[in-house]
């Protein structure tokens, strides 16, 4: 049996990058001591969800991932706890600005980056504004006795996302998400429609997918948490309500796992030559 023990954080945030970078340590922490192996915060956890409002004064935060205070406090304390944390981030590449994630592995040192692939743009998740699409494609990295994959917020909802990173070779699937009210529509709640998309892609693939959301209001916009983790089949092995700040852990069996996907026959009974109107624009 190969067992890889997972965490995701759920909290609030501010506009104090310090204060959230303490707040996201101390959760790291409880998490390692409850025996996460990868330990995965919400999205762009530096500060507030910015991209409620287009301002340009706000491209300012965008930092090189070499230069990141986010990045930089989740390195060190990655290699001090020797744990995995994917860490979301405002990335500035020269002209360019991304919605990306340093993956950080136990030694402290970021693996790579993926920029998120899919791009929002709506009343209160005006992300257009600030990033340009993803120019990486999916990622997936190496992990303890498994090969993670992290999608970003928005990335969350497409199926091809999640099989893409599976095709990749993916054992677990990771999502850091910043989602909540719509401020278009204060009856649409999609807090429900969220998980479920999310265990869609863990029935279709076979595989454990692991949630973390903010929690909060923040200038009118309510952050809805509901963080989860489930297992292969879709269910809920740990989850956190609508305003709990808190970690959640579960421990995975690998080893199950790949035998369940192999039993359910998923991946051997594609038709991979009947899918080219995926890749075509209309």
């Amino acid at each position: 049996m190969t067992e890889i023990t997972v965490a995701a954080l759920q909290l609030a945030f501010s506009n104090d990058i310090d204060a959230n970078i303490a707040n996201v340590t101390r959760l790291v922490r409880e998490a390692h001591a409850k025996g996460a192996h990868v330990i995965l915060p919400p999205e762009l956890f530096e500060g507030e969800y910015f991209c409620r409002v287009e301002d340009e004064g706000l491209f300012a935060n965008a930092k090189p991932v070499g230069e990141h205070k986010a990045v930089l406090a989740m390195q060190a304390l990655a290699a001090e706890l020797k744990v995995h944390i994917p860490t979301s981030f405002f990335e500035a590449d020269g002209p360019h600005h991304y919605n990306s994630l340093a993956m950080i592995g136990p030694d402290g040192q970021v693996q790579g980056v993926y920029r998120k692939s899919h791009i929002p743009d709506g009343p209160g998740y005006e992300e257009k504004f600030y990033f340009r699409p993803g120019n990486t494609g999916f990622k997936v990295w190496d992990g303890p006795a498994a090969k993670i994959g992290v999608g970003v917020c928005w990335d969350q909802w497409y199926p091809e996302t999640a099989r893409a990173m599976m095709l990749m070779g993916a054992e677990l699937l990771f999502y850091p998400t910043a989602i909540g009210s719509e401020p278009h529509d204060t009856s649409l709640d999609t807090a429900r429609l969220w998980r479920r998309a999310m265990v869609g892609h863990a029935v279709s693939n076979v595989v454990p997918v692991i949630a973390a959301n903010r929690i909060g209001t923040e200038h009118g916009q309510h952050f809805y948490g509901t963080s989860f983790i489930c297992d292969e089949r879709g269910d809920i092995l740990a989850e956190l309500d609508r305003e709990e700040e808190g970690v959640i852990v579960a421990t995975l069996d690998i080893d199950r796992v790949k035998r369940h996907r192999a039993a359910f026959g998923f991946f051997r009974d594609r038709r991979p030559e009947l899918y080219g109107r995926l890749t075509q624009d209309v």
